[in-house]
């Protein structure tokens, strides 16, 4: 615990859409979200993006770009929030003085990568139906994991250009899913807000791995 008091003793405020990094950047420190939400994203040839990853806090983010020497993808703020700053020195004098925290950010890649995974499925072989049903329970599981509290309704600051670069859809197709969802009675969306009437529903529609948050990850991550 003093370990890691230590590394949050410097955090930076930052504003919506403020940019901690761009795809090729050289590789430098991580950073670790306290308050917000990021994504990562890749801007495509034609002018759109794939965003890559989303961001809550508690996540650490930069673990993929660790063994390259320039950045992977674009990391923005979708939020305000704060961010706390993990330089490579730092990190290492925190393996050496703690091999379970060393083990537990190993464990955190790890489960990052497996639901990576679940989300490559997701996008390949999926209805638009079951992709967006997917990713909102995915976001509602680990909501709760930060939140015990939050019951069948959270906030999703997403807006549907957002959700379509993640999912591979067009805006116009996350509008008419989400109103076909909520005329099903599985998915009611007002703003930023989700509510899940049914989440065991919403999960057997996504097809949603287990494997994906299994307990023993839960554990190590959580």
């Amino acid at each position: 615990m003093e370990i890691l008091a230590e590394l949050e003793k410097e955090p930076l405020r930052v504003s919506a859409g403020t940019t901690l990094w761009k795809e090729g950047d050289e590789t430098g420190d991580l950073y670790a979200i306290s308050q917000g939400w990021a994504i990562s994203y890749r801007d495509m040839n034609d002018g759109t993006r794939q965003v890559l990853d989303v961001y809550l806090p508690g996540d650490v983010i930069g673990l993929a770009d660790f063994s390259f020497a320039c950045r992977l993808a674009n990391v923005n703020m979708l939020t305000s929030g704060v961010v706390c700053r993990l330089s490579m020195d730092r990190l290492s004098n925190m393996f050496k003085s703690s091999s379970r925290l060393g083990s537990t950010l190993l464990s955190i890649s790890a489960r990052n990568q497996t639901l990576l995974t679940e989300r490559l499925v997701n996008l390949g072989r999926r209805t638009a139906r079951e992709k967006l049903s997917h990713f909102i329970f995915e976001m509602y599981v680990r909501l709760k994991r930060i939140d015990r509290g939050i019951g069948n309704q959270f906030e999703l600051p997403l807006s549907q250009q957002v959700l379509a670069d993640i999912l591979g859809l067009s805006a116009v197709h996350i509008s008419r899913t989400f109103s076909d969802l909520r005329e099903e009675g599985l998915i009611y969306r007002h703003r930023n807000r989700i509510e899940l009437p049914d989440p065991e529903r919403i999960s057997q529609i996504a097809r949603f791995s287990a494997n994906s948050m299994s307990d023993g990850m839960r554990r190590l991550y959580y």
